[in-house]
């Protein structure tokens, strides 16, 4: 049951545009006018108008956090599947639990493969925040629009916008690059060793000559 629901979740979040799932939660009340909890024998113990808590903040974070879930369900999920499974059968033959062969085979040596996507994901989900202006949240592009419909400078302020989002993408750039070199240490330590053989063969063929 578990499997069929993720999948559906996966399915859906993924097949509908970020844009449209940003409107709808926002429209929520539309559909549902409040939120109530009833218990039977007991009552209601609490009722809530839906207007009252989506605000539109509250409407991004969970749109965004939907959509964005569906997507790193999919990294994770091939991440794991990526490491081979005669690891966690040897791991199991030598009587580990599932959670300790989790822990320290299969996770450690998925993170090579999940990072990257997930970088690009973060990076990807911040530049997917310009969105939340349909819905009028007050982030740094929906500040421009309102300056520049006063001043009508519109190049001027998209191009700081632009150079504010890229400063933010290089920061996490950086943090990211720093992240993959510290899972993929192992993939490091040859590194250097591969780099001293071919130094070797050219200053063979350089005492050749």
């Amino acid at each position: 049951m578990l499997r069929a629901f993720s999948g559906v979740y996966v399915w859906f979040f993924r097949g509908v545009p970020a844009l449209i799932q940003l409107i709808f939660w926002f429209n929520l009340s539309l559909l549902v006018r409040e939120i109530s909890l009833t218990l039977p024998f007991v009552g209601t113990l609490f009722s809530v108008r839906t207007n009252d808590f989506m605000t539109p903040f509250f409407s991004a974070v969970v749109a965004l956090s939907l959509c964005e879930a569906g997507y790193m369900a999919e990294i994770i999920r091939a991440g794991i599947k990526s490491v081979p499974s005669g690891q966690s059968e040897a791991a199991s033959a030598l009587g580990m639990p599932y959670r300790m062969i989790l822990k320290r085979i299969t996770l450690p040596q998925a993170m090579r493969f999940v990072l990257p996507p997930t970088g690009n994901e973060a990076i990807n989900l911040l530049k997917m925040t310009s969105l939340v202006t349909f819905i009028a949240v007050d982030d740094l592009f929906y500040t421009a629009q309102s300056i520049y419909a006063r001043t009508f400078e519109t190049i001027p302020l998209l191009i700081v916008v632009a150079f504010w989002y890229l400063a933010v993408v290089s920061i996490m750039s950086v943090g990211q690059h720093f992240l993959e070199r510290h899972f993929g240490r192992s993939d490091a330590r040859r590194e250097p060793l591969t780099m001293r053989a071919l130094r070797n063969l050219i200053s063979l063929r350089g005492v050749a000559r």
